[in-house]
Parts: C-alpha cells; structure tokens; sequence
C-alpha cells in the first residue's frame, strides 16, 4: 500500500484477492458509471435523441479519469455521482451536455452494482469450482482410509476419510449450484428514472419505443433488467446473493471447524500445511496452531451476520426509495464477496497440501475399534436369536468397564470380555467373533459413495468447462 498513516480496511490488502479488490474499487466503480453514460447515450443516438458526433466525444474520454478533481467537487456539492458526471462532463466539449439525459442517479449506480456482483460472482463459481475439485482429488485419494467416526465429539464407528471430507463436498457443490443459479438469473435496475415507472424515457421516446430501447441498453450491458423497479433494484435481490454467500461461508467454517478439533494433539489425524519458517506462537516455539482454519472461522462469522443487514435493507425500503442502505452497502456487497474470495482461497490451500498424520488415525482405531464393533455384534446376536434389548445392556456393561480401564491409560479388554461371556457364546461362535469385531470392515457405503461424489464434482465441472468453451467461441 502507498500509505499506512491511517485506517485502512483490511480488505484493502491483507485478506480477497487484487481481481476481486479491483472489480470494487473505486476506479472500477467510475469506470462502469462512464460505461453506462455511454451506453444510454448510443441508444439514445439510435432513436436520434443525441448526435453520433457526441456520442463518440462520450467514447474518447471514458476512460479518462480524474478522481482528486471529481471528489473535489463532491466535497462543495455532497452527492458523489454528480461529482463524476461534472468531472466526465468537463472532459467533453461536443458531448458533455447530454450525459445522464433522462436518467436518476440509481439508474447508474444499481446497473453498476449488478455489473459487479455479476463479474463477483464469476470469480467466486471460477474458485469455488477449483476448491470442488481439489476436494474431488483428496476424496478419490483416502476413499478407503478407514478413520474413527465421532458422534458428539465422542468416538463412534468407524468410516473413512474420503467420505467425510465428501459430505463438505456435497455440501459446497449445492452451495455452487444455488450461485450459479443466482448469477444466471441476476437482474438490473435497467433505465426506469426517479421513481421506476419510466416516464422521464417515455417523455423522450414514446410508450411504443421505450421497451426497445431498455432492451437494447440491456444487450449493451450484458443484462437482463426487472420489469419491474422504484427508484432501486428490488433490495431483495442483494438479501438472496448475499445469504448463498453466507451459505457458502457456513460450509468452508463446519470443514475448518472440524480440522481445527482433529488437529488438536489428542486426536491428531490432519493438519493443515505448516511452512518451515513459520511461527506458531510467539511465547511458545513448539506450537503449530491451526491458524489458516481459525481465520476460516473467523471471517466466515463475520459473512454470517451480513445476511442480516441485508435483510433490514430490504425490509426497510420504503415506498419508492429510501436512502438508508445506501452507505452500509459501500461495504456490505464488497466484504462479502472478499470474505468469501479470501475462504476459499485459504480453503484451497489447505486441502491441496492437507496433511493425514496415518499413525494417529492406525493408534486411534486401536483404542476405540472395539467399542465401534459393538452394534455389529448387536445385530448378529439378534440375527441369531437374542434378545436384542438384554443383549444391549451386557454389551453396554462390558463396554463400561472397558472404557474405564482405557481413561486409566491400561489395554483395552472389550475383545476379552466379550469373549469370555457364556451368554452371548450361545449365539456366536467363537470364530465369528473376530470377524464381527473388525471394525474396519464396517464401512457400510462409505467408500462408493464418497467416490460418487467426487465423479459427480468432476462430471459438473467438465460440463460447466465445456459450455463455457462454447459460449466463448473457441
């Protein structure tokens, strides 16, 4: 950065990415207002409101601009788009006059906004995309690594480790879906003036031209607009873009989450990359914390609370305008596109150098697979004949003193016990007991089912890959 010497957002430089930094900064933003004066003005030209000759002083300056000047004027006048406008327009001597010709400031600033979360949202399918198929390959890779399954933070049964990692991935492949969906069908203000009935346009144009004339500004833009608006786009759209974002954030915090606990000592199966140079604590040089996870954690609760306002923008919009989401927004549609450019990023990172610690997971399965193969034991024996409750309960009992000699760090003799009891020997033959009490066999669908969802991730992303191909021409 140029300077430190006061507040600076830390979206400005420490978390998103400069693609996503530049789609809303305040050049951007300019650049797109002049965009739009541009493109009103060629279709006013068509129906021979303007002249080409200014149309095309309009094009020779668009890009000419002159920020310390237009906020200097801002600063006499307090409204920023008019500021711009005056700047824009002093740029052009043939077509200054007629910039902004039948327009209210939200039919520049809300077609903008779209235009941004339009090139937001390409990003954020773009990463997440590479995120799913970074899954994908971790998936394929330990579909068959059997692991402890915990339920309550307690020990369970065992599975594997491609089909937990598969269920963050079902999850972030809906979440892909819903932003793809929302991107396909995000919606302009288009150019319906002060109070979105038209009449300024209809002025100018006639009814019978009006609609002709939106359209053609739409196919400029590479927008579909709502048919209907007031003074702004419906503030429900930015409640539905912003809550899938948030949806999206609640996923990659459950998978950091639940790295963050099965990085913990005590557990000890994954990490996530730790660089060699790296610090982990400055009083305690042995630490490796889990701090990329924890910065997961920490921005994506951050996301969770923008939903809200969002929703208070909406609901408060009364009548035909108000102007009190107006400064929440100059942060709320940035950060929460940088949160989640910042997510996944990080996400990414972590699972393409994700670190399985395969002892901890083999010491693990020692200690607790016995426990785990009770419920097999379960149904055999009443498979057999048992009573299926009076058997629970001397499983259950045996499990108990088993478990406390494990507390007193002694051998587990769950096995022992179980075999040793004349009651369930009358169901069970002895040489049956080892093979129900193998744990790992005990896997249900988990290894096809996690490779399934990896196909499917692959399958969605070569589709999305080749229409995109087509659509681009080449």
């Amino acid at each position: 950065m140029s300077e430190f010497t006061s507040y600076q957002s830390p979206f400005s430089w420490r978390y998103g990415s400069k693609r996503m930094r530049q789609i809303w900064s305040e050049s951007n933003k300019r650049l797109l207002w002049r965009k739009l004066w541009v493109c009103l003005a060629e279709a006013q030209a068509e129906f021979g409101l303007v002249t080409p000759e200014q149309v095309a002083d309009l094009r020779a300056h668009a890009e000419t601009l002159d920020i310390p000047r237009a906020l200097a004027i801002e600063a006499e006048i307090r409204h920023d788009l008019m500021a711009e406008l005056k700047t824009f327009a002093a740029q052009c001597p043939v077509g200054g006059g007629i910039i902004h010709l039948g327009a209210t400031s939200m039919d520049i600033k809300d077609n903008t906004e779209a235009l941004q979360i339009q090139q937001s949202l390409s990003i954020v399918l773009e990463e997440l995309g590479e995120t799913l198929l970074v899954f994908a390959g971790q998936i394929e890779r330990h579909a068959d690594t059997v692991c402890m399954a915990f339920t309550h933070l307690q020990p369970a049964e065992p599975t594997t480790l491609g089909y937990r990692l598969s269920l963050y991935a079902q999850d972030m492949l809906e979440d892909w879906q819903g932003l793809q969906e929302m991107r396909t069908g995000l919606r302009g203000k288009g150019f319906k003036g002060a109070v979105g009935n038209g009449a300024s346009y209809i002025e100018m144009l006639g009814m019978e031209n009006y609609s002709v004339f939106e359209s053609r500004l739409g196919e400029k833009l590479g927008l579909t607009f709502f048919n209907a608006a007031n003074q702004t786009y419906p503030r429900r759209q930015d409640y539905m873009v912003i809550s899938l974002l948030a949806g999206l954030g609640m996923t990659l915090y459950r998978f950091a989450f639940d790295l963050r606990l099965l990085q913990s000592p005590t557990v000890g199966e994954l990490s996530e990359p730790f660089g060699e140079k790296q610090v982990g604590s400055s009083a305690m040089p042995f630490k490796r914390n889990p701090v990329k996870a924890e910065q997961i954690d920490s921005l994506a609760r951050a996301l969770a609370g923008m939903p809200q306002v969002a929703w208070q923008n909406a609901a408060h919009s009364l009548l035909e305008r108000t102007l009190d989401d107006s400064a929440n927004r100059r942060t709320l549609l940035p950060e929460s596109f940088l949160i989640v450019d910042e997510l996944l990023s990080t996400t990414t990172r972590i699972m393409n150098d994700l670190v399985v610690n395969k002892d901890a997971i083999k010491r693990n399965l020692e200690i607790y697979q016995p426990f785990a193969a009770t419920e097999r034991l379960l149904v055999a024996l009443t498979k057999a004949g048992a009573n299926r409750q009076e058997m629970h309960e001397r499983l259950r009992q045996h499990a108990m003193s088993a478990w406390k000699k494990v507390e007193r760090g002694e051998v587990n003799d769950l096995v022992e016990r179980l075999l040793n009891d004349m009651v369930i020997a009358r169901y069970v033959k002895p040489e049956e007991f080892h093979i129900l009490l193998d744990a790992q066999s005990y896997l249900g669908f988990a290894p096809d089912r996690a490779r399934m969802i990896a196909k499917d991730i692959r399958n969605k992303m070569s589709l999305k890959r080749e229409k995109k191909t087509l659509d681009s021409g080449e």
